[in-house]
């Protein structure tokens, strides 16, 4: 008997051999037929979906669940574009602080709105004697009073009280870590968010680091939120190449570095496991600080590296030879050269061809440097929101001849790259419908379209969320399509993004969110 029989619907499985079906039928979380192969098998439940579309659940590639989950509960001031007002929300989440000196912590910081960087000596105005930590949306970097810029140690760099990637990492260090119990509500607030937009797995995109790790013990704060009942999704967690360090091995592994006990890419179970290994090697464009070859527009300069190029390639090919997968972010093209370079090294190393490496954003990729993504077969893990709420100030400080190679997509697919679509929440928007309506229009929320000739179809923007995500996180047997023998993760949707006007697909109605089988909101079936 089967546990329940979805019927009465129109099922997008994104899968060829059978793309499209009326009913689905569910045995212990796991599709276990299409159509006529359950229609005549008595179901415990029947639902009748009354004419909706069924997709494969989305997965979200690369998201942070934490720093949303935080940032919910953080006072934030998105949005304000006058000093004064940034600095009056400051001051009331100074003044509701738990005890002297404490620190303060405001979310939705972003220098492109107030026209300039605020400065300590601002902050100092309505800081009361508390440390004072305003997190840049991008996640790299952050301003801080002069409070904690006194506890910085030597020669960190700071800009007037702007603080930008390693330099932020230092002013993190400073702080106690959360703990497990804060981190697992978090973590179970923004997955109930995911899970609201159609998300059913996730890539959680780094713990443990000093850039946006939480805690040195943050692993254990998802089982902990497993254990508590807040984790409705499958997540996989990357982990942070800077908790890697060198191990007395046997010569014959070729391991260079590890975690304790050598854990790696694939250790756990289907609800959370160990993804990629985490290595940054560039900024943001937000913040100015992703890594180009030729300058911003009007700036003069061309961002940072996370480090020396040679440091940042021993990162990459250590973690390769002790059998990662590779998560590598490179927002610029200058950063993409560096990642490229040191994933060909690696593989002539010790080639690995089902390693499935991935660039995390490939935000600005040359046309040059496309042919030899797909040489190394490496994944590009676009997330298309950015340039939706962002794309007007990203194309003004590229530039009119490389506005157009910004988070591409058909020259990635026209080259054989795989695309795989993501969010980086809480950074940008995480709607994958949304994401899926700019991939084809390439319009930003203004009405600018940026390089229309990298739009795609709508079909391959759902195979972005579907079929590559799983496969880009190795779940390709369990995940990704409608097919029997896979996970019953589906998404119920109000409307058909394939029969429709692609202006209206971002504001379809997400029905419902199916993980193994069940509606975790309403424990159906």
């Amino acid at each position: 008997m089967l546990c329940a029989r979805l019927t009465n619907a129109r099922f997008r499985t994104m899968d060829p051999d059978h793309p499209v079906a009326h009913d689905l039928g569910i045995w212990h979380g796991r599709i276990v037929g299409l159509d006529e192969a359950v229609t005549s098998l008595p179901a415990r439940e029947v639902i009748d979906l009354q004419g909706a579309t069924v997709l494969p659940g989305f997965i979200d590639a690369h998201v942070h669940l934490a720093w949303t989950g935080l940032k919910l509960g953080t006072p934030s001031i998105a949005g304000l574009s006058r000093i004064d007002d940034v600095l009056g929300v400051v001051e009331q989440a100074v003044r509701q602080a738990d005890s002297p000196g404490s620190w303060v912590n405001i979310a939705g910081y972003d220098q492109r709105a107030l026209g300039r960087h605020l400065t300590a000596a601002e902050l100092d105005r309505v800081s009361h004697g508390h440390k004072v930590f305003l997190m840049h949306e991008s996640g790299h970097g952050c301003v801080v009073n002069t409070a904690v810029l006194d506890l910085l140690p030597d020669g960190v760099p700071d800009e007037n009280g702007f603080l930008a990637e390693g330099a932020m990492g230092a002013a993190r260090a400073l702080r106690l870590p959360h703990s497990q119990d804060e981190l697992a509500a978090a973590i179970g607030r923004a997955a109930r968010t995911c899970l609201a937009e159609g998300v059913t797995a996730c890539a959680e995109a780094g713990i443990g680091g000093s850039l946006l790790g939480h805690s040195p013990v943050e692993l254990g704060a998802y089982q902990l939120a497993r254990e508590q009942g807040l984790l409705p999704l499958h997540v996989q967690l990357m982990v942070s190449a800077d908790r890697l360090h060198p191990v007395g091995a046997h010569r014959a592994d070729g391991i260079p570095k590890a975690l304790d006990l050598g854990l790696r890419t694939g250790f756990g179970d289907d609800r959370l496991s160990v993804g990629a290994l985490k290595i940054f090697t560039d900024g943001g464009m937000m913040a100015r600080t992703a890594a180009l070859s030729a300058p911003y527009e009007g700036l003069g300069h061309t961002g940072q590296l996370q480090d020396d190029p040679q440091v940042l390639t021993e990162s990459i090919v250590d973690g390769h030879l002790a059998g990662w997968q590779l998560a590598v972010h490179a927002i610029g093209d200058r950063a993409a050269d560096v990642a490229l370079d040191a994933l060909e090294r690696a593989q002539r190393l010790r080639p690995r061809p089902g390693a499935r490496h991935r660039i995390e954003h490939a935000g600005l990729i040359r046309p040059d440097q496309l042919p030899r993504f797909a040489r190394l077969g490496v994944s590009a893990v676009v997330q298309p929101n950015f340039l939706r709420h962002f794309g007007d100030d990203y194309a003004a400080i590229m530039g009119e001849e490389r506005a157009p190679w910004l988070y591409r997509g058909r020259g990635f697919l026209d080259h054989g790259v795989p695309l795989v679509g993501s969010s980086d929440r809480p950074v940008a928007d995480g709607s994958p419908l949304r994401a899926v309506q700019f991939m084809v229009e390439r319009a930003s929320e203004f009405g600018q379209v940026i390089g229309p000739e990298e739009g795609i179809t709508v079909e391959e923007a759902l195979h972005a969320y579907t079929v590559a995500g799983a496969r880009a996180c190795h779940w390709e047997d369990r995940a990704g399509s409608l097919t029997p023998g896979k996970r019953a993760d589906l998404v119920v949707l109000g409307d058909d993004p394939l029969r429709m006007d692609s202006s209206r697909i971002g504001d379809i109605e997400v029905v419902a969110a199916y993980v193994d089988g069940r509606a975790p909101e309403t424990g159906l079936p």
